[in-house]
C-alpha cells in the first residue's frame, strides 16, 4: 500500500497540488484521473520521488519515502517498476536489452539468469521471439508491452503507469489495460495508473481518484463513478465520452 499524505507542490509561485491525501491499495488498479494540467503527473512524480513535495510525505507500506535516508529511498526505488508515457524505450538497444536494462543497473544477477527472466517477462506480455528486434521495428502496442515487461522484470512491489494508452488505437488500449490489471492481480502489486481515458476507468478502475485544479474532488470505483454528484467529475466524464464519439 502507498499513502500520500497532504501533498502540496508549487512551481514559480503557482500552486499545483493543494493538500492531496490518498491511499493506493495493494493488489488493485488505482487510477488517478483528470483533465490535462490538473496535477496528475505532478502527483505521480511526488509519489515516486522525481519531485520533492513542499509539504506532506509519501509512505510505502509504512516506510517514509519522502523523509527517509538515502539507503531507504534506494531500497524502495528497487521495488518500483515504471511504465512511461510513450514507452521510453532506448532506440539503440534491442527488445531484449531494453527489458534487461533494470537488471543490469540494479542487480548483479548472472547473464543467463537475467536472460531467463527477460524471456519469461516477454512471454508474460505476449511477446515471444522478438528479442533481437529494435524499437523502430515494432508497433506502438508492442512497445507498450515491452515497456510493461521491463517494468516487471525486477519483480516490483509497486507499478506506476503514466498514460499507458497514449497514442494507441481503442482495441490495443483495451488489451494494454487488461494486461496491466492481470499483472496487478497475479503478482499482488500496488499499481497506480495516471490516465484521462474513461475507457480505462470503466475497464480497470478498482479505485479512482479525480483531481481538479490541484484538488482531490472525488474518490471511488468504476462501479459508482457515474453516480457522482461532483459537477466537475460529471463534466469530465461527459466530455471524455463525447470525444470518443467524435473520434
Amino acid at each position: 500500500m502507498i499513502e500520500a499524505v497532504n501533498i502540496e507542490k508549487s512551481f514559480d509561485g503557482k500552486e499545483v497540488l493543494k493538500g492531496i491525501s490518498a491511499t493506493f491499495e495493494k493488489g488493485k488498479t488505482n487510477l488517478i484521473i483528470g483533465s490535462s494540467g490538473t496535477g496528475k503527473s505532478v502527483l505521480l512524480k511526488n509519489i515516486v520521488g522525481l519531485v520533492h513535495p513542499d509539504e506532506g510525505y509519501v509512505l510505502y507500506d509504512g516506510r517514509d519515502f519522502t523523509n527517509g535516508d538515502k539507503q531507504l529511498q534506494t531500497q524502495i526505488r528497487r521495488e518500483i517498476g515504471m511504465l512511461f508515457q510513450g514507452s521510453a524505450l532506448f532506440d539503440s538497444k534491442n527488445v531484449e536489452e531494453n527489458v534487461m536494462f533494470p537488471m543490469d543497473v540494479l542487480t548483479d544477477t548472472p547473464f543467463e539468469e537475467k536472460l531467463e527472466r527477460v524471456n519469461f517477462c516477454l512471454e508474460r506480455v505476449g511477446l515471444e521471439n522478438v528479442n533481437s528486434k529494435m524499437p523502430s521495428e515494432i508497433s506502438g502496442g508492442m512497445k507498450k508491452r515491452v515497456g510493461i515487461a521491463r517494468a516487471i522484470v525486477n519483480n516490483p512491489n509497486y507499478l506506476f503507469c503514466d498514460e499507458p494508452n497514449s497514442g494507441l488505437d481503442p482495441q490495443t488500449s483495451i488489451t494494454i489495460d487488461e494486461l496491466i490489471a492481470e499483472i496487478t492481480h497475479e503478482y499482488n502489486i500496488t499499481t497506480v495508473v495516471v490516465t484521462h481515458d474513461m475507457n480505462s476507468v470503466i475497464e480497470i478502475g478498482q479505485k479512482v481518484i479525480f483531481l481538479y485544479q490541484g484538488n482531490k474532488l472525488w474518490e471511488g470505483s468504476n462501479e459508482n463513478i457515474t453516480q457522482s454528484e461532483v459537477k466537475e467529475l460529471n463534466d469530465f466524464v461527459f466530455a471524455n465520452r463525447m470525444m470518443k464519439l467524435i473520434k
